[in-house]
């Protein structure tokens, strides 16, 4: 199964962000031991750099790049694609361009805190919770 995380998602893990972090980290350490495949839009890592490096530093912004490229494969969408975002009935851009993201990169859901923002996209959204509860083991 691939899965498309949504930077809300990686931010909980970078920035140790509670309460989400625990349901946040147990997706990302699937995808970081290789049980599960997932996509990072490419359009979100600039702004995942900016958030951390705001909030923290640029080192530790690096690493969470440096993370995400080794463990995620970075998707974009062009001229097309867009077009197809701005057609959906979604009211924010970066999160139409985030579902067209995981229609393009075949993902089966997309994991977010903002479920209720993906109403409209081709691709079903999870909370890191719910999708815990369904897919993943108990350790």
């Amino acid at each position: 199964m691939t899965i498309l995380v949504d930077i809300n998602v990686l931010l909980d893990v970078f920035q140790r962000r509670q309460p989400f972090y625990v349901h946040s980290l147990a997706v990302m350490n699937e995808v970081m031991t290789g049980s599960l495949k997932a996509v990072c839009p490419s359009h979100g890592l600039a702004t995942l750099f900016y958030l951390i490096e705001k909030a923290a530093a640029t080192t530790d912004a690096e690493a969470a790049i440096d993370a995400v490229l080794a463990h995620f494969e970075v998707v974009g969408i062009h001229t097309q694609e867009w077009q197809r975002a701005r057609k959906l009935q979604m009211t924010d851009l970066e999160d139409a361009g985030v579902a067209i993201t995981a229609e393009v990169a075949g993902a089966s859901f997309i994991v977010t805190r903002n479920v209720a923002d993906f109403n409209g996209s081709p691709v079903a959204a999870l909370t890191p919770e719910a999708f815990g509860q369904r897919f993943l083991t108990p350790s």
